[in-house]
């Protein structure tokens, strides 16, 4: 078995990831790779959840969103401006009538109409005499501040007339668009020619403060009134999609959970129980609120509230009229909308962020903080532009950082295992598999800049020789040398992996094996468990020697002898070379000492496998091997005598019981 040294370790960043690794200067930091993983997996993102968005597909999730940051946003109280005279289910008792007469309804108006409000709006279909009193509630229909209604069908085609005798300008539709869900998001303000009540009502209102509706000077086809500009909802406008943007649509803007305006009950209108003040230059909302008539609706605020889930109609047209009138004296602002172009914009950014997130967090988790704080600095971005009154998407952006993120996360598993396959079939040719985990768990610290940076530790190193080698070498063939020898090596390797040890490289019919690398050994037992596998390791090879004799022996091949050096000490380790050619180099004295003890007293081989290990090496083994004292004894290259022992065997021949790393 031919085995190839752990430098191979560093080139595998190249044939992971082909032609772009070689621009690349650390394994694991692939930053060019990277960005073009984020740019590819955020445009395609942003390309299928946009497209989800716009076939509706995330409009119901959208809506939601838009209800709960209506109810997180403060109310803002009643509206100064209007007075609700409602008729409640009370109201109906005591009138001991389901629909109230004509007469009951003259009789307030004409109580309301005495405290000169400016504008009083009749939100109770009149088309037929409801008796007694018919006569005078005509006469209260006549008064040029009065708004009555009627309701829209299709095509704009009146279904509920209004009451007869009354003018066009006096006159507006109370039909209230629901959206899929049955929630109330939008006021319809025109219905072909046809102007909705609350609109009516608050132009009447505004007339007296001198404002008139005009064409919008950018756009024609929009109505201004004072600075705003009421342009008309489109079908994908914030977080709708698939909007039904007949007629002339806005986003309504609730005022509050409850009530837009002062209420007060029939009851009390009819025994004066009414302030004056409360009705003088006010506009007056007339209408039912008994949930008997069965004019409620849900809003945004129905899924948070525990009773009263629903509004009554003509408490939802005080909400409308309010919203108007506040835009045209620049209160409160008219919801806007990202364009087109912004949205996709907006849908890209974040898929850039959270892809960009999962690229540089590989721990999950910080991975999962960090991506939970990105989520909430999504909602918290949405919900400042909505208190600002610009609604953008929510949850299509939510959709876009999730789907990146988590692509980029599958894909650096993916690649993450691939790497480590390809890292631990390298490592595992030269490694335990032990060592190989350890290798990779650790990379990060490891690797730096390309490159393992050196660092100083305590291991043991392992020298082995062939005796005679070249007397060997001129009696066969090159090839059948080069079989013979690879078989040879093969073989010590094994027992080196075996072992725990890291072939750091092989000197033609030798190698050299350190034990205790590259993951620091922090404490003494570590690093004597690193000298016993060395020796260990040693005495096993001794054994594959006497099998391999054997077998070469019956193939008429040359059997050999071997030299083993062991030392242990400190030594300093990293990459050596260039960035075209790299390998783990390993140095210092006991490096060389190790070496030393293979080749001295070459005439000394006493047996098949002659191993000697320095005295520091011996004082990491005690009894654990019975070892023969050759003394001190000189060292080609160095100044000072070192002290040697021959290893015979272990101590007891007690069976070998490895610990693993």
């Amino acid at each position: 078995m031919k085995v190839r040294p752990l430098r191979l370790l560093y080139r595998c960043p190249k044939a992971i990831y082909g032609r772009s690794a070689s621009r690349l200067k650390r394994l694991g930091s692939h930053l060019p790779a990277q960005a073009s993983a984020v740019l590819l997996v955020s445009v395609v993102a942003t390309l299928l959840v946009g497209g989800v968005k716009q076939l509706g597909g995330v409009d119901a999730l959208e809506l939601r969103a838009y209800d709960q940051m209506m109810r997180l946003r403060p109310d803002e109280g009643v509206d100064p401006r209007l007075l609700l005279v409602a008729v409640t289910e009370d109201d109906l008792r005591i009138q001991q009538r389901s629909t109230l007469s004509d007469q009951t309804i003259a009789e307030a108006l004409a109580i309301l109409q005495s405290d000169r409000p400016a504008v009083i709006g009749l939100d109770i279909y009149r088309d037929l005499p409801q008796p007694p009193g018919n006569e005078a509630l005509q006469t209260q229909l006549q008064a040029p501040n009065l708004i009555a209604i009627t309701k829209l069908g299709d095509d704009n085609i009146t279904q509920v007339p209004p009451p007869p005798g009354i003018p066009t300008e006096r006159i507006g539709f109370n039909d209230i668009p629901i959206d899929p869900d049955g929630v109330v998001r939008r006021a319809l303000l025109f219905g072909g020619t046809n102007r909705s009540f609350a609109l009516q009502l608050a132009l009447h209102y505004l007339q007296t403060h001198g404002i008139q509706p005009k064409p919008s000077p950018a756009n024609p086809q929009n109505m201004q009134l004072g600075q705003a500009i009421f342009v008309p909802l489109e079908a994908d406008s914030g977080g709708y999609q698939t909007n039904d943007p007949e007629g002339y649509q806005m986003l309504l803007d609730y005022r509050n959970r409850h009530r837009a305006a002062r209420q007060v009950t029939l009851e009390q209108v009819l025994s004066g129980q009414l302030s004056p003040e409360w009705v003088k230059d006010k506009i007056v909302l007339f209408g039912t609120t008994a949930a008997s008539s069965r004019d409620l609706f849900y809003t945004p605020y129905s899924a948070g509230e525990v009773a009263n889930h629903q509004m009554p109609g003509v408490e939802v047209h005080a909400q409308m009229v309010s919203q108007i009138l506040s835009a045209a004296v620049a209160e409160r602002s008219l919801f806007g909308f990202f364009p087109n172009w912004a949205e996709w914009l907006w849908l890209w950014s974040w898929a850039i962020a959270g892809g960009s997130l999962a690229a540089s967090l590989r721990h999950p988790i910080r991975l999962g903080l960090s991506g939970s704080g990105l989520l909430i600095a999504l909602a918290g971005t949405s919900f400042l532009l909505f208190l600002s009154s610009v609604w953008v998407p929510v949850v299509a952006p939510i959709l876009t950082v999730l789907l990146t993120a988590g692509t980029i996360v599958a894909y650096q598993a993916q690649q993450s295992y691939r790497q480590q396959q390809m890292v631990m079939t390298l490592l595992g040719q030269n490694t335990s598999k032990e060592i190989a985990d350890a290798l990779w768990k650790n990379r990060d610290r490891l690797l730096n800049s390309g490159k393992l940076p050196g660092q100083r530790l305590t291991a043991t190193m392992l020298f082995t020789d062939i005796k005679n080698f070249s007397t060997i070498s001129e009696s066969i063939s090159p090839e059948t040398l080069l079989d013979w020898l690879n078989e040879y090596l093969g073989a010590m390797a094994q027992e080196i992996q075996r072992h725990q040890g890291i072939i750091n490289k092989f000197t033609g019919d030798g190698l050299l094996a350190v034990f205790g690398v590259p993951v620091p050994r922090v404490a003494p037992a570590e690093v004597d468990r690193d000298a016993y596998h060395a020796v260990a390791c040693a005495l096993a090879m001794g054994d594959r020697l006497a099998e391999l004799n054997q077998s070469w022996q019956q193939q008429g091949l040359p059997v050999i002898q071997m030299r083993v050096g062991i030392s242990t000490g400190s030594v300093v380790v990293g990459s050596l070379g260039g960035k075209d050619r790299m390998e783990y180099g390993v140095i210092g004295d006991h490096v060389n000492t190790a070496a030393r003890l293979e080749s001295c007293a070459k005439d000394r081989q006493v047996d098949l496998c002659r191993i000697l290990v320095s005295g520091e090496t011996v004082q990491h083994v005690q009894g654990k091997f019975m070892l023969e004292a050759w003394g001190p004894m000189p060292m080609k290259g160095k100044q000072n005598s070192v002290d040697v022992y021959r290893v015979i065997q272990k101590e007891f021949n007690q069976a070998e019981n490895l610990d693993i790393i």
